[in-house]
C-alpha cells in the first residue's frame, strides 16, 4: 500500500497497514461494483477501433488495475473507485450503458464525439446523481432531455448540443444553481428557454434550434403580443423613477433615526424573530427520528423568542442560541446571517450536511426556512466552544493542559480529514476556526459552522462549487483567497494551522500578546517570522513548557507551521496533518484506531498525483 506520507514511529505505520487492510475489505462491494460497472459497459458498447478492448484488461485482481484503463480516473490510483470516466471521441457505438449506475462514486462522465444513439434514460439522475459535468455532446441522441437532470444539483457543466434531440428544454433546469456550462446547440428543440441563475450562458449555446426562444435568444410570441404592456408598463416605471429617487433621499435620513429608535423599541434584538410569530406553515425539518416532532413554536418557546440572553455566541455565519425543551432536552439554534443564496441552495446544501455524520462533527439536527430567516438546530455542547476555554479563561478556572489540547487538535483534524478525503460528496468547510470547535461533556471536538460550507467539485480540479467570496473569520482566511476567491481544501488546511498555532501558543489569531509593541500583524505572521528553534519555542505556551512534553510541542508548533505557509501546494493535506498529529499523540489513549481516515479519495488541491508524491513535512521532528 502506498501511504501518502512517512509516518515517523514504526507502530504507526503498522497501525495504519492493518487499518488499511480492515477498511480495504469493508469497501470491496463498493470496488467491485466498480469493476462490473466498466465490464458492462465494455461488453454493452461496440468498439470498432479497440480502444477498450486493448486497454480494458480484467484478467488482473492486483488494486488499483482499473485505474490504468484508458479513459478512466480513479479517486486514488491504488484502489479500484472510478472517479471519472471519459471516452471521447473513440467512436463508440450502441445506446447510454445503464450499468453506470454501478460506478456509485462517480463524479464526471464523457462520452462525447461517438455514434451513441437513443433516449437519454428518463431516470438519469438516479444512474449518475453526483456527477458535476455531463458530457454527451456530437453523438446521435434523440427523444426528450430527461426533467430529472434538475435532480444532478451538483451539476457545474452540462452540454449536449449536436445530437437529434426534440421537444422543450425542461424549465426545472434553470434551477441548477452551480451550472456555469450549459450547451443544446445543434438539435430539434422548441419552446421556451429556462431561466438560469448564471447569466454568462450565451445565445450560441442555444445556436441552431429554429424553434428555441426567450433570453437570451429572441422573446417568445406569447410575450410578444404582450409588448404593449410592456410599453406602458416602461412608461409608468419612468415616472415613479423621479418620485422614488426623491424617496430615497428621504429614507438615507429617516433610516438613522429608525436604527436608533429601533434599539429603543427592541433593546432584546429579537424583534425579527416576533416578527415571525403569526406566519403560518413554517416548518421544522430535522433529521432524527426522536425530534421529527418539533415545530417553530418550540424552537421560539425554548430561546425565549430568541432573547438575547440565550446568546451563546456569534460569529462570521450567524448568532448561536441555547434552546431548552419542555422535556429538559438542550439544543443550539444558530440564526444565520442573510445570505445571497436561494432558498433552493439553501435546502439542497442543508439535506446534503444532514446526512453528514462523525464523531468530530456536530449533528445537524434539522433546519428552519422562515421568510428571509434561515436556522440551524444542532446538539448541545456543554463546554462551548474551543476560542472560548481557550482565551476567556475566568479567575480561578484551570488552564487547559497539554494533553487536552492535543486530543482536541487531533480530534478536530480526524473531523476535518473526514470531510476533505472520505466523506461522499467530500466538503469544504471554509470557515475553520476556534470558535467554531464545539466540545461535548468530554472535551471531544465537534467542528461546526457549516453556514460557508460548500461541497467540492472534483472534476474542475479543485475549486468549490460556490465562488462568491464569502470566507471565514480574520486571522483564519488563507492569502490566496484575497487574490483569487476561490475555495480550495489546502485554505481549510490553513485556517486549521491556524487554530494549532492558537492551540500551542495560547495566543489570539488576530492579536499577540508575545509580539513587540509595534507589531500590528496576524498569529500567522508573527509565527512565520520567527527564525530560530529558540524563537519558536519561546513562543510556545509557557504554561505548558516544563511539564515533560516540549518535545511534543515543538513538534505540534512545527505541523501548525506548516500549515500556514503562504503557497497551498506546499501545505500538507488534511490526512497528512491528522497522521503527523496522531504520532504525537500515540502515547495516549484518545486516540480512535477504528476511524482512521484514509487518504483513498486524494481529496486535496491536487487530487491524484498530490497523495502519490510523498510529502516530507516531518523532515526534522
Amino acid at each position: 500500500m502506498k501511504m501518502a506520507m512517512n509516518c515517523p514511529p514504526l507502530t504507526v505505520v503498522l497501525i495504519s497497514v492493518s487499518l488499511w487492510i480492515l477498511l480495504s475489505s469493508s469497501l470491496n462491494y463498493g470496488t467491485e461494483t466498480d469493476i462490473y460497472c466498466l465490464r458492462k459497459i465494455k461488453d454493452s458498447l461496440e468498439d470498432p477501433y479497440s480502444y477498450l478492448n486493448s486497454s480494458w484488461d480484467f484478467n488482473n485482481n492486483t488494486e488499483g488495475f482499473i485505474c490504468k484503463f484508458t479513459g478512466i480516473d480513479c479517486w486514488h490510483p491504488d484502489e479500484n473507485r472510478v472517479l471519472n470516466i471519459r471516452l471521447s471521441d473513440m467512436g463508440l457505438k450502441g445506446q447510454f450503458p445503464p450499468s453506470i449506475v454501478n460506478c456509485s462514486s462517480l463524479t464526471g462522465l464523457d462520452l462525447s464525439s461517438n455514434k451513441l444513439y437513443g433516449n437519454i434514460p428518463q431516470h438519469i439522475s438516479e444512474i449518475i446523481p453526483f456527477v458535476t459535468t455531463l458530457d454527451l455532446s456530437s453523438n446521435n441522441f434523440s427523444g426528450e432531455i430527461p426533467p430529472s437532470l434538475s435532480n444532478c444539483t451538483y451539476l457545474n457543466s452540462l452540454k449536449l448540443d449536436h445530437n437529434r434531440l426534440t421537444g422543450h428544454i425542461p424549465l426545472e433546469l434553470g434551477l441548477l444553481g452551480r451550472i456555469k456550462i450549459f450547451s443544446v446547440a445543434n438539435n430539434q428543440l422548441t419552446g421556451q428557454i429556462p431561466t438560469f441563475q448564471n447569466s454568462s450562458i450565451q445565445a450560441d449555446s442555444f445556436a441552431n434550434n429554429l424553434g428555441l426562444c426567450g433570453k437570451p435568444l429572441d422573446a417568445c410570441q406569447a410575450a410578444a403580443k404582450k409588448s404593449h404592456t410592456a410599453v406602458i408598463v416602461g412608461a409608468a416605471v419612468a415616472g415613479v423613477t423621479f418620485a422614488a429617487i426623491g424617496v430615497a433621499i428621504f429614507m438615507m435620513f429617516f433610516l438613522r433615526r429608525v436604527v436608533v429608535k429601533k434599539k429603543e423599541e427592541d433593546p432584546e434584538g429579537n424583534k425579527w424573530a416576533k416578527s415571525l410569530k403569526g406566519v403560518k406553515g413554517i416548518k421544522v425539518s430535522m433529521f432524527e427520528k426522536s425530534v421529527t416532532k418539533m415545530k417553530f413554536n418550540d424552537l421560539m418557546k425554548a430561546t425565549n423568542n430568541f432573547n438575547k440572553d440565550s446568546i451563546i455566541g456569534s460569529g462570521r455565519t450567524g448568532t448561536m442560541y441555547k434552546a431548552v425543551l419542555d422535556d429538559g432536552t438542550s439544543l443550539m439554534v444558530k440564526r444565520l446571517q442573510e445570505s445571497q443564496h436561494s432558498e433552493k441552495e439553501f435546502l439542497s446544501e442543508m439535506s446534503t450536511l444532514g446526512s453528514v455524520k462523525h464523531r468530530n462533527l456536530v449533528p445537524l439536527l434539522g433546519f428552519c426556512v422562515a421568510k428571509k430567516e434561515r436556522l440551524l438546530v444542532y446538539r448541545n455542547m456543554p463546554n462551548g466552544t474551543l476560542h472560548d476555554q481557550l482565551h476567556l479563561v475566568n479567575n480561578g478556572v484551570k488552564v487547559m493542559d497539554w494533553p487536552l489540547r492535543l486530543k482536541i487538535g487531533i480530534g478536530a483534524a480526524r473531523g476535518l480529514a473526514w470531510l476533505h478525503h472520505t466523506c461522499n460528496p467530500r466538503i469544504i468547510h471554509r470557515n475553520i476556526s476556534s470558535k467554531c470547535i464545539l466540545l461535548d461533556a468530554d472535551f471531544e471536538p465537534k467542528i461546526s459552522d457549516f453556514g460557508l460550507a460548500r461541497l467540492m467539485n472534483p472534476i474542475d480540479t479543485h475549486l468549490s462549487t460556490f465562488v462568491n467570496g464569502e470566507f471565514g473569520d480574520l486571522g483564519y482566511v488563507a492569502p490566496e483567497y484575497a487574490r483569487t476567491l476561490v475555495a480550495t481544501p489546502k485554505g481549510d488546511v490553513f485556517s486549521f494551522g491556524t487554530v494549532l498555532l492558537e492551540l500551542v501558543t495560547g495566543e489570539r489569531p488576530t492579536h499577540v500578546a508575545k509580539a513587540p509593541e509595534n507589531f500590528r500583524g496576524s498569529l500567522v505572521e508573527w509565527i512565520t517570522e520567527l527564525s530560530s528553534n529558540s524563537e519558536l519555542r519561546d513562543a510556545i505556551d509557557q504554561s505548558l513548557v516544563g511539564t515533560g512534553v516540549d518535545g511534543e510541542l515543538f513538534q505540534f508548533l512545527k505541523i501548525a507551521r506548516n500549515c500556514v505557509v503562504s503557497t497551498p501546494k506546499e501545505r500538507p493535506t488534511m490526512f497528512e496533518v491528522y497522521q503527523l498529529l496522531r504520532a504525537i499523540g500515540e502515547r495516549y489513549n484518545f486516540t480512535i484506531e477504528d476511524e482512521m481516515v484514509m487518504p483513498s479519495d486524494s481529496g486535496d488541491a491536487d487530487y491524484l498525483e498530490e497523495l502519490i508524491v510523498a510529502r516530507e513535512v516531518n523532515q526534522n521532528y
